[in-house]
């Protein structure tokens, strides 16, 4: 049997739902502001369901979203918290790796926001080398466009830390990008800089086994990670997005959800979590089912 590398779920969503405060466009990096501490809870909470991998809360961290709030001071306050944080659980749960996120320019699931190539690459390549020193990878999360993926790979090329790149896809046709480009276009930008896994997230369950008949082709180890919303509305594709714009699926439980990720699997995907809206127990139920079936999760 193959090793399988799990993933946590999501931890904005997780986050804000703890928190219990209203939905900000800084998402979770406001929730971490407000209650320092929660993180940190939801990394061990992960680490204890099954996951071998902790993803730290930076995704939203980037100058560009801070500085539209008057908060790119904080950048390296926040950067350093949420390290912390996840350091923090993993020393208490002493084992696991931390994976270091690095989300979209602008906004999610809008290629049209980011930046020219150059400016695009500096302001990525500023997030790896402040995570670099502190994770045992890093992963491109959310990435919605050939342009987008290749920024975000020049920018963490010279890290010296293994990078994943995670795409987002249509939800209604999982074979395309966000941007409407084929998923097979990114296979240039693999062969160019080389990441050490290609993962498909933040899209829904059902349409990532059109990418990764795709991706599996990149003679790269890949998996997924979905997430549980209904859809993307067009009101969530705004310059200040707020969470409470999308709707969460009442039909994905952990269980429905594990058939889809246990589907992944056979298909030969080896690295495998969720994305927003899944939770602890999502991860717990998929760990079970891996174990029953034999496989070694690591």
């Amino acid at each position: 049997m193959s090793k399988i590398t799990l993933l946590d779920g999501g931890m904005g969503q997780e986050i804000v739902k703890r928190s219990g405060d209203r939905p900000t466009p800084l998402w979770s990096t406001q929730a971490m502001i407000d209650h320092p501490g929660i993180v940190e809870a939801v990394h061990r909470d992960y680490f204890g369901a099954g996951a071998t991998i902790a993803t730290t809360n930076t995704y939203a961290i980037h100058r560009d979203r801070l500085a539209k709030h008057g908060m790119e001071g904080q950048f390296a306050a926040l950067m350093t918290a949420a390290l912390t944080e996840a350091r923090a659980a993993k020393d208490a749960h002493r084992s696991g790796r931390i994976a270091g996120s690095i989300g979209p320019l602008g906004a999610s699931y809008r290629p049209d926001l980011t930046p020219e190539f150059d400016k695009a690459r500096l302001l990525f390549a500023e997030v790896a080398e402040m995570l670099a020193p502190h994770v045992d990878l890093i992963i491109c999360e959310t990435v919605a466009s050939v342009g987008h993926a290749r920024a975000a790979l020049a920018g963490c090329a010279d890290s010296g830390r293994p990078v994943w790149l995670a795409v987002t896809v249509s939800d209604d046709d999982g074979s395309k990008l966000r941007s409407g480009e084929g998923v097979g276009a990114l296979l240039a930008v693999v062969q160019e800089f080389r990441p050490e896994a290609i993962l498909v997230n933040c899209s829904v369950p059902e349409a990532m086994e059109a990418a990764l008949e795709i991706v599996r082709g990149f003679g790269l180890p890949f998996g997924a990670y979905a997430n549980g919303f209904t859809g993307i509305s067009d009101s969530f594709l705004k310059d200040a997005p707020t969470v409470d714009a999308l709707e969460a699926r009442t039909d994905l439980s952990p269980t429905i959800y594990a058939d889809f990720a246990l589907r992944w699997v056979g298909m030969g995907a080896t690295i495998i979590g969720g994305c927003c809206e899944t939770g602890p127990a999502h991860i717990a139920e998929i760990a079970r089912r891996l174990g029953r079936s034999g496989f070694e999760i690591a």
